[in-house]
């Protein structure tokens, strides 16, 4: 995983012009603060948010991640322990989904707007 690469602004949750900047305020389990993130980027000015309802796309792409959880965890149980119940199967799913829920939800932003910006190795430059 190298600089300037759309997998390291997002598992960094770095600025995805300049992959410097921070992108979150916090922590993603930082529950006060879960999913806000700065006006603009420290580094390269870039500013987050293009437009009103901008996050809305991430919704999707969080649901993706859920549904990636829960089909990982299911076809685990079936695959490694077939002997357990359906109700262990649910309970550890549903466990599962609250304790990934707000690192799945910050992972969202991040991955949606980096479909839309492209790294620009000057970005840092410019200021």
């Amino acid at each position: 995983m190298k600089k300037g690469t759309k997998i390291y602004s997002i598992l960094k949750q770095k600025c995805p012009r300049c992959n410097e900047g921070d992108f979150f305020v916090s922590t993603a389990y930082d529950l006060k603060n879960a999913g806000k993130i700065h006006e603009n980027c420290s580094v390269c000015g870039l500013k987050y948010e293009k437009e009103i309802g901008f996050y809305y796309g991430a919704m999707y792409v969080s649901y993706a991640f859920q549904v990636a959880v829960f089909v990982t965890l299911w076809t685990s149980f079936n695959l490694f322990i077939p002997s357990a119940s359906i109700g262990i199967q649910i309970t550890v799913i549903l466990l599962a989904t609250l304790l990934f829920s707000p690192y799945l939800y910050a992972l969202s932003k991040i991955t949606w707007i980096n479909f839309f910006i492209a790294y620009d190795e000057n970005a840092g430059t410019k200021n």
